[in-house]
């Protein structure tokens, strides 16, 4: 009898002694199985909270940081002593469902799983079915830091009461178009998409009235997802899905800071579920009166200096491939400056942030490559620098963004 024999009768005999349909659901021994369990853990950008700097792929260790201190992402390789090599099918369901570890501690909810809760149960059994198939590592977690007396666990029952809404079917019917349903299921389940890009309430947990209007993480804004249609090219279906699978798109810009590495998860899931968040997302959007034609002009206390100083800046540093008629303008469709969605925004968190960080080199193209400026230019420069952008290439009213402004920006920069 061969190692896939014997595998199918320890699963048969646990399908039949579990009681649970989850249990019954969960065929590990097949590729297909497990091929889907990593294109949906790749919509869940698993790999992104559970990996480390320089670390091993879901052994864990990355600092999640929260208002309330920093809590140590989880080591979810199969291995059995740190890992969740020990783990049932039903014990990984009972953490993405209700947030409980496989010994009854209470998770802390930086582990999204009031999203997670609405996973199906055979999608729940893929995911469990690829994380078993990883290499084991074994690798403990820091300690969290957090403040008295949020690191007391037991607290967490009340939040859950208070914020865990289970609800373990797919939401289908909700319209009669399949693709949008099954994209409001990956993006307010498994992709969790709520979770960076809707402001949270002092006990740290989202604000349902304000879902998907924008937060700041890690320094950046997420911004809303509601209001894509008012970009000065209103974003499409086709823009976004593209966006998320590459992390470009030539009318918009480059994904950068948190979002980035969402973007190469999500190069890893299936096209089809990409496409459906995208189409959700899409369905989701605010409407909008046309764009005004007529340029605004800069506040009183933008004229002179300031704006000069900006653009002499401009000139020394960004103009090679930023200026109309650079050659590295039009490389791996550069998006336009003033279609930009951060030089666009009411906020220039992101344009200085961008700034500051640059943008990483990925591989071999060099569509999206920028270097940082943290260290090359004072905060009264970056505001300098950051002002003039948006009074260039922005008809939106000017930001007044001043050297105290970079200053906190800076400081909001998580510690790895």
């Amino acid at each position: 009898m061969n190692f896939r024999a014997i595998l199918r009768i320890a699963i048969l005999t646990i399908a039949a002694t579990s009681g649970t349909a989850l249990a019954t659901s969960l065929h590990a021994a097949e590729p297909s199985v497990i091929q889907r369990g990593a294109q949906l853990a790749a919509v869940g950008d698993c790999i992104v909270c559970h990996t480390a700097k320089d670390g091993a792929p879901f052994a864990g260790g990355l600092p999640i940081h929260t208002p309330f201190g920093a809590i140590y992402s989880t080591n979810i390789t199969p291995d059995t002593e740190t890992g969740i090599g020990s783990w049932t099918l039903d014990a990984f369901a009972q953490a993405m469902r209700r947030g409980k570890s496989s010994d009854d501690h209470l998770l802390y909810p930086a582990f999204p799983y009031v999203h997670f809760t609405h996973m199906t149960d055979a999608d729940i059994a893929s995911v469990y079915a690829f994380m078993m198939s990883r290499t084991p590592v074994r690798a403990n977690a820091p300690a969290n830091k957090l403040i008295f007396p949020l690191n007391f666990r037991p607290l967490l029952a009340v939040w859950n009461l208070l914020y865990l809404h289970a609800d373990t079917s797919e939401p289908m019917s909700r319209t009669q178009d399949a693709q949008l349903d099954h994209g409001r299921y990956l993006v307010e389940g498994l992709g969790h998409c709520a979770a960076c890009h809707t402001p949270l309430n002092v006990f740290g947990a989202e604000k349902k009235d304000r879902a998907f209007d924008g937060a700041v993480i890690d320094g950046w804004d997420a911004p809303s997802l509601k209001t894509l249609l008012s970009a000065p090219t209103p974003w499409t279906r086709e823009q976004l899905s593209t966006y998320l699978r590459t992390g470009l798109a030539s009318e918009h810009g480059a994904a950068a800071g948190p979002m980035l590495p969402v973007t190469h998860s999500l190069a890893n899931a299936s096209q089809a579920d990409v496409e459906a968040m995208a189409a959700y997302i899409m369905s989701i959007q605010r409407s909008f009166p046309a764009a005004q034609a007529a340029p605004v002009k800069p506040a009183a206390g933008m004229q002179g200096g300031a704006i000069q100083a900006g653009a002499t800046l401009f000139q020394a540093s960004c103009a090679a491939c930023h200026a109309a008629h650079s050659p590295m303008n039009v490389v791996g469709g550069r998006p336009l400056l003033s279609q930009s969605t951060s030089v666009n925004s009411d906020s220039p968190r992101n344009v200085v942030r961008v700034l500051l960080d640059g943008l990483p080199a990925q591989g071999s193209t060099a569509r999206r490559i920028m270097p940082p400026f943290a260290g090359m230019l004072t905060d009264a420069q970056i505001a300098d620098l950051a002002n003039y952008l948006r009074v260039q290439y922005s008809k939106q009213p000017p930001w007044q963004l001043q050297a105290d402004d970079v200053a906190k920006y800076r400081k909001e920069t998580p510690t790895p």
